[in-house]
């Protein structure tokens, strides 16, 4: 795994995935690697420090709660910042980490870092987290990698053995799908349900359409990638709606690979 040295992790969103991989601790002020990037809000929320490096702290996705910053450092070098909230969320978070720190560098989507090309031809318009998250990727091994976030909506992104980024694909999450359907159908339960193969109830069969569409999604880009590059890319999941998506058997699931990526951001702008 890719980590900062040094590097401790802030993670702040309306729910917050698990907790992420351990860092070596340092004999320097440690820097603070922010992840603000939000996941959905059917997960369970969570607070606090882990451990005396790891703090993560959820939010209502309007505004930080009171004392939620207590647990970070009275003063460290730098942070890291990668944010798709709120402009009011972003700006909380800045301005706590402005007072304990003096150097701030907020992550943004390149052309190129190392061997990783963006395929965009504006890519600026690539969100930062899929950007970081293939920064994460190239970080665990050269691949190829098709890296799947499953949040708001599902991100696919294939990087071959080079470190190319060939295109991605961007769909609803099962969550937004019900969400959206209830939105126009009341009737239509936005929670719950098991997934099935045929359902014989309109809760379940809810629960087993949209989880069968992403999870469809996901397989036809597989399988399309290993037509493209002649060879089956690894497979690498984040993201808060990953865990109902996918049993822990099923899938790699990489739940900080953002935060690894954007680790990789941090010693560039150090």
């Amino acid at each position: 795994h890719a980590v900062a040295e040094p590097v401790g992790q802030l993670r702040v969103g309306r729910v917050v995935e698990r907790q992420g991989p351990r860092v070596e601790p340092s004999h320097h002020r440690p820097q603070v690697v922010a992840d603000a990037a939000l996941v959905p809000d059917d997960l369970v929320e969570h607070a606090g420090a882990l451990d005396p490096r790891h703090v993560e702290a959820a939010h209502d996705g309007d505004a930080l709660p009171m004392g939620w910053d207590v647990a970070l450092p009275v003063r460290f070098d730098a942070a890291a910042v990668t944010s798709v909230g709120a402009p009011a969320l972003r700006v909380a978070l800045l301005d706590a980490l402005s007072v304990r720190c003096g150097r701030i560098s907020i992550a943004r989507t390149v052309p190129c870092v190392g061997d990783l090309r963006i395929a965009y031809p504006q890519p600026e318009t690539l969100g930062t987290d899929r950007f970081l998250a293939m920064l994460g990727a190239r970080a665990r091994g050269a691949g190829p990698w098709l890296v799947v976030g499953v949040g708001t909506a599902i991100t696919l992104d294939l990087i071959d053995a080079n470190g190319l980024h060939r295109g991605g694909r961007i769909a609803p999450s099962p969550a937004l799908m019900r969400e959206a359907l209830h939105a126009r159908a009341t009737q239509l339960p936005e929670h719950g349900g098991p997934r099935v193969a045929f359902a014989d109830n309109t809760l379940d069969a809810l629960r087993s359409g949209c989880d069968g569409a992403a999870r469809s999604l996901i397989d036809s880009g597989l399988h399309d990638a290993a037509v493209l590059l002649g060879e089956p890319p690894g497979l690498l999941l984040h993201g808060g709606g990953v865990d109902a998506l996918f049993g822990a058997d099923e899938v790699t699931q990489a739940p900080a690979l953002v935060l690894e990526g954007l680790a990789v951001w941090a010693r560039m702008a150090a």
